[in-house]
């Protein structure tokens, strides 16, 4: 069948049910054809009625008329669907040439700034006049390819304003600006595109690398785990009823820790799997992006889809043999053979051993590593500090960073960061990038009242005092600082602590060893409070009204908190030249 040229003839073929070209097409007596599922349907929602009509000429029948296949119309369709002539949907872009119903447009002219379908397009392959007009995909923001000011084609690249315009307006507001051709601009763009491509593609094989690194390190997790509960309960299977208990004991202790280390490797490996994913979808972007024929709309849409966000994870996954449960099952091994010779004595001796003493005898070290020695001197101390820098997603909106992100002031003023779901609010404080967990010393140079203090990650930002107040609640250890006094509060509890006043505190912590420290530094160093715990996961750093010396490895917290235990006439916060604080 030849193609249809006039948009009339599709409504034609088309049913006055469902307004869509015939499907099944069926005729009913009065000569008047439909699909055959629409009549259908609308007979039986008459059928209570008794009567069943045509819905075109309301011809009325007593009994529900016998259907046809109408075979001329089901072949003339089915010609009618081979054509390209189709009806433009409402995600297709339309004919602007077609009259009545418009039908899909199969390219845009970017010289005529029209879109035309197949039939209307014709003119464009065979009149020489059309020779040089450009055709690109259908497009349905081809007035964005105009200037708003001259109503002309913007085919300039402006790259001191970074702006496309038109020849007129580089006449006029742009004149003097540096400006290429939009086609030489795009070049050097697709240049960076496809070295960002190169960038997301290197990055996503090093974070499946690493999702695969720590699968075999829960693997492995598991299996010692395994082995060390089936060698656990052998050796306690061998010990008399008194310590039977032990074995569950010792077999819940070895899953807590199993758990807790599976829980934070499949944390990690949960962000490694959403940064491939966004990555994935960031290529996918890029590569549509690459194909855009059109240069305006390629330049209009760059500066967002060519930003790439931060890695989650920049350390190497440690790919060496884990060994993490081996020491309880040795423990539990020797506490065997103690306990044999505990059993040997009783029998020779008939010597009645208190149960206290057995128990001592078995008792079980948590999987850790030997304890290293302590830190004595500043000099000792001052290793385990390095850089950090601020993060201004977490900063409250009346702290103002600088420097690189080294900086912190306090200008009075609120600032205009972008919305961030967790950023702080309600409490002078800042969070830095980097975690905190091993060994690590910093230094505070304070003024009036300040709080230093550390707390866990996921203590709350907003909040009330007992939530987020540093040292109102379980998660956090925090000493107020003032001219004439320091207090350490824990758990809402308040400790007077007794010391040699000076303007520079140290902080010292060893995560594994479960140790805070905070010493008075004035020449020598003096021990004002010590906290012996155990960290059940990493910390950061809070503190009101000031900022840290420039070698520390943390993640920090500047803050006001309270208002009862801060001052409220500082006004700014400096690094000066050896690191330390003024205010």
């Amino acid at each position: 069948m030849a193609k249809i040229g006039a948009p009339l003839d599709l409504e034609k073929f088309s049913c006055s049910i469902c307004l869509d070209l015939l499907k099944n097409p069926v005729a009913v007596p009065c000569g008047h054809s439909y699909c055959s599922s629409c009549i259908e349907s609308h007979w039986d929602e008459e059928k209570n009625k008794g009567i069943y009509s045509c819905p075109q000429c309301r011809k009325e029948y007593i009994q529900r008329p016998d259907l046809e296949k109408n075979i001329l119309l089901t072949e003339l369709v089915e010609d009618l669907k081979k054509t390209e002539l189709q009806a433009a949907g409402p995600e297709d872009v339309s004919c602007d040439v077609c009259s009545g119903r418009k039908l899909k447009a199969v390219k845009s002219c970017l010289v005529c700034l029209v879109s035309y379908c197949e039939e209307h397009l014709q003119p464009h392959y065979q009149s020489a006049a059309f020779k040089k007009h450009q055709l690109v995909e259908p497009s349905k923001k081809l007035q964005e390819k105009m200037c708003s000011l001259h109503d002309e084609v913007m085919k300039i690249f402006c790259r001191t304003d970074q702006q496309s315009i038109c020849y007129l307006c580089l006449m006029e507001q742009h004149r003097g600006h540096e400006t290429v051709p939009a086609a030489a601009e795009r070049r050097q763009k697709q240049k960076e595109l496809k070295e960002s491509r190169l960038n997301i593609q290197q990055r996503i094989q090093e974070r499946e690398k690493n999702v695969e690194q720590l699968q075999q390190q829960m693997e492995a997790i598991n299996v010692s785990a395994d082995e060390a509960v089936e060698n656990s309960e052998e050796s306690f299977t061998q010990m008399i009823c008194l310590i039977q208990k032990r074995s569950g004991e010792v077999t819940q202790q070895l899953r807590s820790h199993q758990q807790t280390a599976v829980s934070e490797l499949k944390e990690l490996q949960k962000k490694l799997e959403q940064e491939i994913t966004e990555l994935k979808r960031k290529d996918v972007q890029l590569e549509q992006l690459a194909h855009t024929e059109d240069h305006t709309q390629f330049l209009l849409s760059y500066p967002s889809v060519s930003a790439l966000s931060e890695p989650t994870h920049s350390s190497s996954i440690q790919t060496a043999p884990v060994r993490y449960f081996e020491d309880v099952a040795a423990a539990v091994s020797e506490s065997r053979d103690k306990l044999q010779k505990l059993q040997d004595i009783l029998e020779d001796t008939g010597t009645n051993i208190p149960l206290r003493t057995t128990e001592e005898e078995l008792s079980l070290p948590p999987p850790q590593q030997p304890p290293q020695p302590q830190p004595e001197t500043r000099a000792d101390f001052l290793q385990y500090s390095q850089q950090i820098t601020l993060d201004p997603n977490f900063a409250y909106r009346y702290l103002l960073l600088s420097d690189n992100n080294r900086k912190v002031t306090y200008p009075e003023a609120a600032q205009t960061y972008s919305f961030y779901p967790d950023r702080v609010t309600g409490w002078y404080q800042v969070l830095s990038r980097e975690s905190l967990s091993g060994r690590h010393y910093w230094e505070v140079e304070t003024r009036g009242g300040v709080d230093v203090a550390v707390s866990y990650k996921n203590i709350s930002r907003p909040g009330n005092p007992t939530e987020c107040g540093l040292g109102y609640n379980d998660k956090s250890w925090a000493l107020y600082c003032d001219s004439n006094r320091f207090v350490f509060w824990h758990n809402n509890i308040e400790t007077p602590v007794s010391g040699p006043q000076s303007s520079r505190v140290g902080v010292y912590l060893d995560h594994t060893a479960g140790i805070l420290s905070f010493y008075s530094v004035c020449g020598t160093m003096t021990l004002l409070h010590r906290v012996q715990t155990t960290f059940t996961r990493e910390l950061i750093v809070l503190d009101f009204y000031i900022f840290f010396c420039h070698q520390i490895p943390l993640s920090l917290i500047l803050s006001t908190g309270n208002v009862s235990r801060t001052t409220k006439n500082i006004k700014n916060l400096n690094v000066v030249n050896n690191g330390h604080v003024t205010v």
